[in-house]
């Protein structure tokens, strides 16, 4: 039975008590209306309704308060049973009183329907509304219990969540981690192999440098002794130029010394021979006239070859103009 059939119960046994109060007011309030009025003087025969109303209003508020109280799940005490009890026998003594006054027992029997009933109705009704109550309570906290169940299994499922979730950062961390330490390793091995490929490349560089400093070194080497030797051939072919030139100069010196240590020519020597007395007579510093002596030609000849020896372009363009003639 769940809760909304408790509601629904709980509703039908208010209407139907409050249907019986109600009717068992009115009929109460007729029954002993004119009771109270035969009993009454006559000028207040007005107030005969006021008694019936009064117990019947503590009737309502006995049903009401009670109604109140088992819904709370709580006790009035005593006196509420008390109250109960005292209007419910109020109730039907004042609705037999005319009946048994006029020994009509059929008419107790009639009238004490509508009390008798509203006292075991008021009853039944309290230990319904506790019946209820205590019914509501248990679905109330069976569905307290359930929610509590299913926020305790939320709650799990939650701390599941959280605890995967947690696992899987932690994993995933992990993971990044190891790839990081990966990436790292992977970056210490590159650089590594590059700081060996530049200490290789330096290497090669320095060795390369070096080789082609000892290459250029043994060029150098190479280059200076080429240029010692050069030095050397040169220094011995011009020693050996000059000792020439001095052997030349010498032989010459000795021609020029036979030539001219041959004295005046007595004829004209041939032209030959009196050029190269003349180029020694030049170049012992004598005059055109002992040159012309020496080899035997007239002194124009001599003046013109001094000359030639004086200027050796001039004569050189000299024997081109008589060429070309």
């Amino acid at each position: 039975m769940n809760a909304v059939q408790i509601r629904s119960a709980e509703r039908s046994l208010s209407v139907g008590t409050w249907l019986i109060v109600a009717g068992a007011m009115l009929y109460s309030i007729l029954t002993v209306t004119p009771l109270a009025a035969a009993h009454t003087p006559d000028r207040w025969g007005w107030t005969a309704p006021i008694l019936p109303l009064v117990v019947d209003a503590a009737v309502v508020i006995v049903v009401r308060l009670d109604a109140v109280l088992a819904r709370l799940g709580g006790e009035g005490g005593r006196w509420p049973v008390v109250l109960r009890w005292m209007t419910g026998c109020m109730t039907l003594a004042l609705n037999v009183a005319d009946s048994a006054l006029h020994n009509d027992l059929v008419g107790v029997a009639v009238h004490a329907v509508a009390p008798l009933l509203l006292i075991v109705t008021a009853e039944t009704g309290l230990a319904y509304r506790r019946a209820i109550a205590r019914a509501v309570a248990a679905v109330e906290a069976e569905q307290q219990a359930e929610r509590e169940r299913r926020e305790q299994a939320a709650r799990e499922r939650a701390e599941r969540a959280r605890a995967e979730a947690r696992e899987q950062r932690e994993h995933a961390a992990m993971l990044t981690r190891e790839q990081r330490e990966h990436e790292a390793a992977l970056a210490r091995e590159q650089a590594e192999r590059e700081a060996r490929e530049r200490r290789e490349e330096r290497e090669a560089r320095e060795r390369a440098e070096a080789a082609e400093r000892e290459a250029r070194e043994r060029r150098e080497r190479e280059r200076e002794q080429r240029e010692q030797e050069r030095l050397l051939r040169e220094q011995q072919a011009r020693q050996q130029a000059e000792a020439e030139e001095r052997a030349r100069a010498e032989q010459a010196e000795r021609e020029r010394a036979a030539l001219l240590a041959r004295g005046p020519a007595v004829g004209k020597l041939p032209e030959d021979e009196a050029r190269r007395i003349v180029a020694a007579a030049f170049d012992a510093g004598l005059s055109v006239r002992q040159a012309a002596e020496l080899c035997g030609w007239s002194v124009g000849w001599v003046s013109h070859r001094y000359a030639e020896h004086r200027d050796p372009a001039a004569a050189a363009r000299a024997e081109l103009a008589i060429a070309g003639q």
